[in-house]
């Protein structure tokens, strides 16, 4: 398991960084402190039947257990829905050779889709080229439905940090994209979620390391489509739930668009960090 480290900050020293893990089966939510993992109590998951505030209410156990006692889970485990975000960042639609738009590129993504930090991206037989996209996830503390901009802050449990692995032969068989974005256990999610005010999205950037070779890096503020306005997009058309998640898009760096041109290869080790957040790291092997 990758050891947990948000830039600069070190865990323990957030208020507030939820972690979904299991021990022998058993499912478990607990928050970060002094890097060990002190339980709550009745919470057994992050989900749409538990609400940003019920889970800052919860009652905390005695006792704290350590991180390489548990089997860590993606950070929102089960969402009811994942909403990914093409081209959000213009260095990214530079590369594609695609034109800007007025309105967001989504796509969606299955639960069966994540994977937790610490396990293994297999790379599937039929695809010849798994492809990285480091990105920034927003994952929804409440419900709700036509959520303004101004509103939409309030609707965000935290941040977490996502691998949007894509298969892109299969991306590019049709002008859709879903057969290329949503294999099952390919995206990585976690390995926690820290809340928005214990960061400043502001000031941190999000970088994309291959052995230790930074192949993607950008400030988030760089994003064409904020936060706000993404959650208001999205909520006009489906109604958000706790534990939902937002895959806010990849900055420019992506394999398919280099030259050469350059893909996922077992043996190899990826990590996406965004300050502030956490540290994402996931080996690469042959499914």
């Amino acid at each position: 398991m990758a050891n947990y480290r948000a830039g600069a900050k070190l865990a323990g020293e957030y208020e507030m960084v939820y972690v979904s893990y299991a021990i022998d089966g058993e499912n478990h939510v607990g928050v970060l402190e002094e890097g060990r993992i002190r339980p709550l109590v009745g919470i057994s998951q992050i989900d749409s039947s538990v609400t940003s505030d019920q889970l800052a209410a919860a009652d905390r156990s005695n006792e704290t257990i350590s991180m390489e006692s548990v089997t860590l889970r993606p950070a929102s485990p089960a969402p009811k829905r994942i909403l990914c975000v093409g081209l959000n960042y213009k260095a990214h639609i530079t590369e594609t050779k695609r034109a800007d738009s007025d309105y967001p590129v989504l796509f969606p993504k299955f639960a069966s889709s994540l994977i937790a930090d610490g396990a293994a991206i297999l790379l599937p037989p039929e695809g010849k080229q798994p492809d990285w996209e480091g990105e920034l996830a927003v994952i929804i503390g409440r419900t709700g439905r036509r959520i303004s901009e101004e509103d939409a802050p309030s609707y965000v449990l935290g941040y977490s940090v996502a691998n949007d692995v894509t298969i892109r032969d299969f991306q590019y068989l049709t002008h859709q994209w879903v057969q290329g974005k949503a294999w099952d256990n390919s995206t990585p999610l976690g390995p926690a979620i820290v809340t928005p005010d214990e960061v400043d999205l502001s000031t941190s950037s999000i970088r994309t390391i291959i052995d230790g070779e930074i192949v993607q890096e950008s400030p988030l503020n760089l994003m064409i489509f904020s936060i706000p306005r993404l959650i208001a997009e999205i909520s006009v058309f489906t109604t958000l739930q706790p534990g939902d998640v937002i895959l806010t898009g990849t900055p420019g760096g992506v394999g398919f668009r280099r030259e050469p041109q350059r893909f996922l290869r077992p043996g190899e080790r990826i990590v996406v960090e965004v300050d502030g957040i956490g540290k994402l790291e996931n080996p690469v092997r042959e499914e």
